[in-house]
């Protein structure tokens, strides 16, 4: 059972985390081999499957990794986790479909255009943050005061795209973000990510720091939540991100196309995800 790990271009290689993931992904009955996502010349039609890993450019290229995905589709390659849900979760507007589905999300807003400085305005005063809706690693992410001038300039530089317009979570700088690591659906492991001083966001290359942690009762059911409401509670790998506040798991973001999974923070979990990768195909009746 052949299956390719997915990579981009700026990282075609897999990423020294990943290293340990190709032992234990054979030693669940896989052969995995590395492929990139973009390359015309590979012949995926020779895999029984393929799971993304750091496709990490596929915000800023997604009309061809969308078309890349419809490729796998047409000739009938399953692809981990399954493509209809990475199209769905691409886009951050799935933030309002979970609200309307009943789970607890940060204050959210879609808007595009004119109609964003609209939206902002409407908020004249808070702190907030704007993003685009497909993006990922805080690109094109902006925080200010809205109606500020200082927020105005900054808006300028956004390039034209649809954007999700939120207020300004103090809690990330006070007591962090969480991510929540789950395979086949059972929680695996949790860590807290805090953005460095005066700063805002936790990822590591805006010197971010992460810490292992076990995830409270509330905040556990409200990951829970996050997943069953989006279908994705037998998925292979999920990574729910959040804050509490007021003691309330809030949803930030539900991590489902190519999330950093803390694997070297919990080793185990190597094991653990190369084994739900491998449940999801052979009742699929994939074999050799």
């Amino acid at each position: 059972m052949r299956i390719a790990l997915a990579t981009s271009a700026e990282h075609p290689d897999l990423h020294e985390h990943d290293l340990p993931l190709v032992t234990a992904l054979r030693t669940a009955g896989l052969e995995p081999a590395v492929e990139l996502w973009s390359d015309p010349s590979v012949d995926w039609s020779a895999y029984d499957a393929v799971l993304l890993r750091s496709v990490w450019d596929y915000h800023t290229r997604y009309l061809e990794f969308s078309e890349w995905l419809g490729q796998l589709d047409k000739a009938g390659v399953r692809v981990l986790n399954d493509s209809a849900l990475v199209r769905w979760n691409a886009d951050k507007s799935y933030l309002l479909e979970l609200r309307e589905r009943g789970v607890a999300i940060v204050p959210s807003q879609v808007a595009a255009g004119d109609c964003l400085r609209e939206v902002v305005g409407g908020l004249s005063g808070r702190e907030v943050v704007i993003k685009p809706t497909v993006s990922a690693s805080a690109l094109h992410t902006v925080r200010g005061v809205a109606g500020s001038e200082e927020l105005s300039r900054a808006m300028d530089d956004l390039p034209d795209t649809v954007y999700l317009v939120q207020p300004f979570q103090p809690e990330i700088q006070t007591d962090g973000e969480w991510s929540l690591m789950f395979f086949g659906g059972v929680f695996s492991h949790a860590v807290v990510k805090r953005p460095a001083a005066d700063d805002y966001r936790v990822q590591h290359e805006y010197g971010g720091s992460v810490e292992l942690a076990d995830p409270t009762p509330a905040v556990l059911e409200g990951a829970t939540e996050a997943l069953t409401a989006a279908g994705a509670t037998t998925t292979p790998y999920a990574r729910v991100d959040g804050i509490v506040s007021n003691g309330r798991f809030l949803l930030m973001e539900l991590e489902l196309i190519e999330p950093y999974l803390f694997l070297p923070d919990h080793p185990e979990s190597y094991t653990t995800l190369a084994q739900a990768v491998a449940a999801q195909l052979v009742p699929a009746g994939i074999s050799q």
